[in-house]
């Protein structure tokens, strides 16, 4: 179309994807039928994510593709997608969809082999970082910007692989000129975890001579198939999170764009750390205008006893820790916040629920390293709710 830059009017960018999606299906479909493989085309925009039936929808819909045996190709839907609704880059919707899907891999091909400590076009110095596994430490460059003609650079990579990973899928940065590697880094991996579990599984002790033999034979062979296996190509591997945040968590806390935001004391946090719901007293103040069922972000911050010079009952900047689809909108909120449960109805005149955020609606960015805590009986839930209302009432 003799277009030499990415344009700047919407209806044009629209215009050329819609060109665009035709093309590139039908290189897809070209490339793949030489495997004979069949593929088909699955168009999302961040609204088809933030609505959970249609998330259904396409989570069944990929998933009974793979059964079938067709490889879906996602794409993010620039014909129809607005600023307020675009996921913004692909790394970020392959995120998205390799969580939906639970994916074991997920490759982020750019044009580098992996991530440096620094840029390693003007330092001939940059080591390499082949292995990540807390994201949250990482320190390495990220100047590589996307193309003139696309979106996302390293740092979008790196957040679609804080959002994977924080899932359960192990996530890759690899070269893209090198589509190879995905093949070799795969079956480096896996060669690597059957070794690991042959050496870690704890074997019966043999009741005989052939059968210890055999099981040394076993142990020795897959030693030598990871001698044997060739060093893969350079990549920087992310490692999944010990405990996943799958399916409807996963979706309250990346699905959803926040409206707003409701900031709880400590004693609050404590709780849904012990699997609780929020409270109105735990509540100590509201920020946005959203109403029922929307999304929120759950900010802790330290309690103040009296307001301070900008009238406000809490200090500090405030740590986000989750996110929350709310029973109450935001005025609601703000006239209840403080209070205890039995309180809601004369207040508001109703009381749709005693619970600000039911638990199952909650989700916390970072998981309890200890098992999760078994479901209360609604006895032992009213002494614990009964308990924590009168503690900060007093």
């Amino acid at each position: 179309m003799n277009v030499n830059k990415r344009p700047k009017h919407l209806s044009k960018l629209q215009a050329l994807a819609a060109i665009g999606q035709c093309r590139l299906m039908s290189l897809w479909d070209s490339l793949f039928e030489h495997l004979h493989q069949p593929i088909s085309q699955i168009l999302l925009t961040r609204n088809d994510i933030a609505d959970r039936t249609r998330y259904l929808n396409a989570q069944s819909t990929i998933m009974e593709l793979l059964e079938m045996g067709v490889i879906p190709i996602v794409n993010e839907n620039d014909t129809l997608a607005v600023a307020e609704i675009k996921f913004g880059d692909n790394d970020t919707l392959s995120a998205i969809t390799a969580a939906m899907v639970h994916a074991n891999f997920l490759f982020l091909m750019t044009d580098v082999d992996c991530l440096y400590d620094k840029n390693p076009r003007t330092h001939p110095d940059a080591e390499p970082i082949e292995e990540v596994e807390d994201i949250g430490e990482i320190r390495a460059d990220v100047s590589s910007a996307g193309s003139s003609l696309g979106t996302g650079g390293m740092g979008t990579k790196i957040v679609a692989a804080r959002l994977a990973t924080s899932a359960g899928v192990t996530t890759i940065i690899t070269r893209s000129s090198s589509p190879g590697n995905i093949v070799k880094i795969v079956r480096h991996l896996q060669a690597r975890r059957k070794y690991t579990l042959s050496q870690s599984s704890s074997q019966p002790t043999p009741s005989s001579t052939d059968e210890e033999a055999e099981d040394i034979l076993s142990r020795s062979t897959a030693s030598l198939a990871i001698d044997r296996l060739e060093k893969p190509p350079l990549h920087t591997r992310f490692l999944p999170a010990p405990q996943p945040i799958r399916d409807r968590y996963f979706w309250i806390l990346h699905g959803l764009a926040p409206h707003g935001a409701v900031y709880i004391d400590v004693g609050a946090h404590r709780a849904l750390m012990g699997k609780a719901g929020l409270l109105a007293v735990g509540v100590v103040d509201v920020e946005g205008n959203f109403a029922q069922q929307e999304a929120v972000r759950i900010v802790v911050v330290e309690k103040r006893a009296e307001p301070g010079p900008d009238g406000k009952f809490w200090e500090g900047p405030g740590v986000e820790i989750g996110r929350a689809l709310v029973n109450y909108a935001a005025p609601e909120i703000a006239r209840i916040k403080g209070h205890r449960s039995a309180q809601i109805e004369p207040l508001l005149g109703y009381a749709d629920s005693e619970y600000v955020a039911d638990r199952e609606s909650i989700s916390l960015f970072r998981r309890e390293s200890r098992p999760v805590t078994p479901v209360l009986d609604k006895a032992d839930e009213a002494r614990r709710t009964a308990a924590y209302e009168s503690d900060v009432s007093l």
